[in-house]
C-alpha cells in the first residue's frame, strides 16, 4: 500500500504520522510545487510538480500514481480538493482512491453562503449570512442584525480578507475594494474546532475530537485544550452522516449561551490535527484501514479532556548544492 500526499508544504506532522502508521506496509510519497517545502523530506519519496493551475497538472499526478502504484491520495490545501474530487473517476480507473468527499459537497464547503443555506435547511444553528450588501442593509433596517459584522469572501481560506466592520462606511469601502463578498453575523462566543473522520466504506462517523481554541494565528489554531460534550458529538455525527462526508474533515464551531453554531467546514485535515493525534485520535490509521478494505470501529470522543496543545516554531536545514531552488 502506497499513499500520496499532495501539496505537503509545511505539514511535516501529517507526513510523519502516515509514515509511522503505515510502517512496513507501504510507502508515503509527497508532492509540492517547491523543493523548499520541508514536509516533503519526511516522505519516502518526493516529486516536484507544477503549480495546480498549470496545464497538465492532473495528468502529472495521475502519472505519479501509476508509477508509484498509489493506493490512496489526498491533498492538504483547499484549492486542490475540488480538483481531486472532480477527477475522482480518473484516479479510480488506475486503482487509486481519492480520500475526499464528493465534488458537490466539497464545493459547498468552499462556498460559505451555500454552506449557510445547507445548515439552515438541516435546522443546524449557524450565524446569519447575507449574499450581498443590499440584502444585509435590508436586514439591518428591520433590526434582524446589527454591527459589528464580518465581511468576507464567499469563497476563501486561511482567514484571508476577513474583516470585522462596525459601520456602513466600512462596509462600503470593502465592497468597493473586493468582489464576491458576503456579510456574516459576528459570532461573539467561545470557538471550538472539531477533527472528524467519516468511514469511507460504511459512511459512519467514527472519530470526533473537539478542542477549545485558546489562541489563533493566520487562521489556524495556535493553542487549544481538548474538550468533550456528548451533545456536541451527537450534533456533529448527525450533520456529517446526513451530508455524506467521507474521510477527514475539520469543522469550526462557536458556542454562545449554551448553543453550538457550526461556522465553517473544511473537507481536509485541519491545521490543528496534531492535537487530536497526540490525544490518540488516529486518522492516518483509519485511512489505512479503509484503503485495506476494512471498516473502522466507532470511537467518538475516545480521548482525555484538558490536554493542551501549544504550537511553536521549528526549522529544517538542508544542503541544496547542485539542485535548482524552486521557491
Amino acid at each position: 500500500m502506497n499513499i500520496l500526499i499532495l501539496s505537503a508544504g509545511t505539514r511535516d506532522k501529517v507526513v510523519q504520522y502516515f509514515k509511522r502508521e503505515i510502517a512496513d506496509q507501504g510507502r508515503i510519497i509527497a508532492t509540492d510545487c517547491s523543493n523548499l517545502a520541508p514536509a516533503v523530506y519526511d516522505a519516502d519519496a518526493f516529486y516536484l510538480v507544477p503549480r495546480i493551475t498549470a496545464p497538465g497538472y492532473i495528468d502529472r499526478i495521475l502519472e505519479i500514481c501509476r508509477k508509484e502504484k498509489i493506493t490512496g491520495v489526498f491533498s492538504l490545501i483547499d484549492p486542490e480538493l475540488s480538483m481531486l474530487a472532480k477527477e475522482r473517476e480518473k484516479f479510480l480507473e488506475i486503482g487509486t482512491t481519492p480520500i475526499i468527499s464528493d465534488y458537490d459537497l466539497v464545493e459547498t464547503c468552499f462556498d460559505k453562503y451555500r454552506m449557510y443555506e445547507l445548515l439552515r435547511k438541516m435546522q443546524i444553528p449557524t450565524g446569519k449570512c447575507y449574499p450581498d450588501k443590499e440584502t444585509f442593509y435590508e436586514a439591518l433596517e428591520k433590526g434582524e442584525i446589527s454591527y459589528p459584522v464580518f465581511v468576507k469572501p464567499v469563497k476563501g481560506s486561511a482567514s484571508l480578507y476577513i474583516n470585522k466592520v462596525n459601520s456602513r462606511e466600512e462596509t462600503e469601502v470593502l465592497f468597493d475594494l473586493h468582489d464576491d463578498l458576503m456579510v456574516q453575523e459576528y459570532m461573539d462566543g467561545q470557538e471550538y474546532g472539531a477533527d472528524v473522520y467519516i468511514d469511507m466504506i460504511s459512511g459512519k462517523c467514527t472519530s470526533v475530537f473537539v478542542k477549545k481554541k485558546i489562541k489563533m494565528r493566520a487562521g489556524e489554531t495556535d493553542k487549544s485544550v481538548s474538550f468533550k460534550d456528548e451533545r456536541l458529538f451527537d450534533m456533529i455525527r448527525e450533520f456529517v452522516e446526513k451530508c455524506g462526508f467521507r474521510g477527514m474533515i475539520d469543522i469550526d464551531i462557536f458556542e454562545i449561551n449554551g448553543i453550538y453554531y457550526i461556522s465553517e467546514v473544511n473537507p481536509r485535515f485541519g491545521g490543528g490535527y496534531p492535537h487530536a493525534y497526540a490525544c490518540g485520535v488516529n486518522m492516518p490509521a483509519s485511512v489505512i484501514r479503509n484503503l485495506a478494505g476494512q471498516e473502522n470501529p466507532v470511537r467518538i470522543g475516545d480521548y482525555e479532556e484538558n490536554i493542551v496543545m501549544m504550537k511553536y516554531n521549528e526549522i529544517a536545514i538542508r544542503d541544496m548544492e547542485g539542485e535548482e531552488i524552486v521557491p
